[in-house]
């Protein structure tokens, strides 16, 4: 396994094995955030189970075509993102061993392949051996500044420390001095080359080199060497982390929580990061700007044993920043499961769980229970903020006014399962209760109550929103059509006959034009000049089905769908709406992006029946609430991969005859070939 001092890839291992990529953006895209716990962020798992290939995977390297070449018990593997496939050199070439120990990626596009039985290196479809090395444990390789290539491990009876220099290579330690093995190198930044071996640490270069022995053995295995802060060193011991420097050592404890670890793996990222795998099954810590953050299988990763770390070329650890970032019980949330959210115009944002009442503002939450009379002892299930600031709230019990956090009941007004708040353009409150129907408070303090047998219903209405232009709300009910009522009286009404989407009407929006966008089972409903129009998956939606839509600050649409997160180029919604005026049953594609559970999307589509479900805050961030916490996420910064992939050419087919492109140079076709 390669110990490298700028390098990502975390490689986990459970029951089922799984190929963990976690992913981090370098500068050249978006570097994580630290403010961030670990667990905040997305990764994806290639498990056996998905067909993906068996083994442990020990070690991980990226050429300059792009692949990652994998290093498993069973042979090498060449893996393009979507297919793991065994590498194999040309029928008269041969490895010196399928069992894989190690691999480096030189700078000059070298691929060398440390086995069981000896080293190889692969270079324009050459493969060259190494006689030396015959029979050793090739365990670990380095690179150094000067591109000279060492090779750590072991051959019966004692460890190896073997150079190669161009053309000339020397091996050192038959005398037994480095112990039974050498299990990893790092070079620091006064260019030394640091071995861990059975014997203790050495400094084997520059000068004559130096044994520095440990309080405690060495952790067998490679990455237990890296750089520590300013010109220390951290050594995974079999006590825990020592940090070395100036030939002492003294025990690592963790920031922020003052403790020791067990590590059998550790990792410096480009950014500065620290990446720690713990041994018996703890996961992964990761330490940065004095923080730690803790993750394991319990919150999310593939599997609790680290077998290796690695960085790719696009300044992946295969911890990717979220493009969803959720705030759970685990960064300070009262409960995982949350209800109704509110972006406060101070910039805080109010989130309702089934625990308490929470405010988020700068990075902190407050929390509010209840239990100390500021919310007579019950969890609001529909928040609201008007037109004069003030945060309206409604619990199981009573409806009322936040007030310096205190509860202001208003008697008047009954509590229960109030499913959306808003204010029209008068001024006037409009409560959908759920069980006492369509309320009305006017500015004056009176109360009108509209049942929903007024409205030919009976079932109710889960989602409200107020018209900015012609006055009065816009009802969407749970078993499907969408009232406009004002003064008293139903303005307009809107079924699936009128082309609105099929099923429950979810969530409820007016654009400032007047344009009413409503959310239901069967796709997103558009009315307005009273034509409907309903955009589905025949239009380019990934499926069917809408939770909820909002508009971000540049006007892009999102979607909440069972298929994912979903955001819609503004453009084309008005290519297609002006389609729709024209033919209500238009077959114009909008162009869509999809995040889901990749992109740190904890649960997909869900109607929670709490108002609201969707808010955007001052900073333009829309935030949401899910069965697992409040998510997040920055329509401005979005971690979107820039960089072009690069294209390979693997293999040709002329006339039914298979041509190998990586094997052999590209081949001048027979005349009149036919099939290509």
């Amino acid at each position: 396994m390669v110990c490298k001092k700028d390098g990502h890839e975390l490689v986990t291992r459970k029951a089922a094995f799984a190929f963990g990529i976690l992913l981090s953006f370098s500068s050249s895209a978006f570097a994580l955030n630290p403010a961030l716990d670990v667990n905040q962020h997305a990764h994806t798992a290639w498990r056996i189970r998905d067909g993906f290939s068996t083994g442990n995977i020990s070690s991980i390297a990226q050429t300059p075509d792009g692949y990652l070449w994998l290093a498993t018990e069973f042979g090498l593997l060449r893996f393009d993102g979507i297919r793991a496939v065994p590498w194999q050199p040309s029928a008269a070439e041969q490895l010196p061993s399928d069992h894989i120990r190690s691999l480096l990626a030189a700078r000059d596009g070298t691929l060398w392949v440390g086995t069981l039985k000896g080293l190889a290196s692969w270079k324009d479809g050459k493969l060259a051996l190494y006689p030396k090395l015959a029979e050793m444990s090739v365990d670990t390789l380095l690179e150094d500044q000067d591109g000279s290539i060492w090779a750590g491990g072991f051959a019966v009876p004692v460890g190896r420390l073997c150079a190669i220099r161009k053309d000339r290579t020397e091996c050192y330690g038959e005398d037994g001095t480095l112990g039974t093995w050498v299990e990893c190198l790092f070079e620091d930044t006064r260019r030394s080359i640091w071995a861990a071996t059975a014997a203790g640490l050495w400094r084997w270069t520059p000068g004559p080199a130096k044994l520095y022995p440990m309080p405690s053995p060495i952790q067998g295995g490679p990455q237990t060497l890296i750089g520590g802060d300013r010109r220390s060193m951290l050594v995974a011991t079999d006590a825990g982390i020592e940090e070395f420097a100036d030939g002492s050592t003294e025990a690592y404890l963790l920031p922020g929580i003052g403790r020791q670890i067990r590590a059998n793996k550790l990792f410096r990222d480009r950014n500065g990061a620290l990446w720690i795998g713990s041994t018996r099954g703890g996961g992964l810590a990761h330490v940065h700007e004095r923080k730690t953050h803790l993750f394991s299988k319990s919150n999310g990763l593939s599997g609790d044993t680290v077998l290796s770390f690695f960085e790719d070329r696009e300044g992946s650890i295969r911890f990717r920043t979220s493009t969803v970032v959720t705030h759970s019980a685990n960064e300070g949330l009262s409960n995982g499961s949350a209800g109704p959210i509110l972006a406060d115009r101070d910039g805080s944002v109010w989130i309702s769980t089934t625990a308490a009442l929470d405010r988020w503002k700068n990075g902190q939450i407050t929390t509010y229970d209840g239990k100390d009379g500021k919310l007579n002892g019950d969890i609001p299930n529909a928040l609201f903020q008007d037109s004069r600031g003030r945060v309206s709230a409604a619990t199981s019990r009573e409806f009322g006014y936040l007030d310096s956090i205190r509860f202001a009941s208003l008697t008047d007004i009954p509590g229960g399962a109030v499913r959306g708040i808003v204010e029209d353009v008068g001024g006037n409150l409009w409560i959908a209760n759920q069980s006492d129907g369509l309320i009305r408070l006017s500015p004056q303090g009176q109360v009108q109550v509209n049942r929903w047998d007024k409205f030919g219903r009976k079932d109710f209405a889960i989602a409200l929103a107020a018209d900015p232009l012609r006055g009065g709300v816009w009802l969407g009910f749970h078993n499907g059509g969408v009232f406009h009522f004002d003064g008293g009286e139903i303005r307009g009404s809107y079924t699936t006959g009128d082309g609105l989407g099929m099923g429950f009407v979810g969530h409820v929006r007016v654009d400032g034009d007047g344009t009413v966008w409503a959310a239901t089972q069967g796709g997103l409903s558009r009315l307005k000049n009273g034509r409907v129009a309903t955009l589905t998956s025949k239009n380019g939606l990934p499926c069917d089905s809408v939770g909820w839509s909002i508009q971000d600050n540049e006007h892009f649409f999102w979607l909440n769908m069972p298929c994912g997160l979903v955001r819609v180029e503004r453009f084309d919604v008005d290519e297609w709406a002006d389609a729709a005026e024209k033919d209500s049953h238009t077959t114009h594609r909008v162009q869509t992006t999809v995040f889901d559970s990749s992109d740190g999307l904890r649960a997909q589509g869900t109607v929670s029946g709490y108002a609201p479900p969707v808010t955007r805050s001052r900073d333009g961030k829309l935030w949401f609430t899910t069965s697992e916490g409040a998510s997040v996420v920055d329509p401005s910064h979005l971690p979107f991969n820039r960089l072009p992939p690069p294209v390979h050419v693997e293999q040709i087919t002329a006339d039914h005859e298979i041509h190998d492109v990586a094997a052999a140079a590209i081949r001048t076709l027979p005349p009149l070939t036919r099939d290509l």
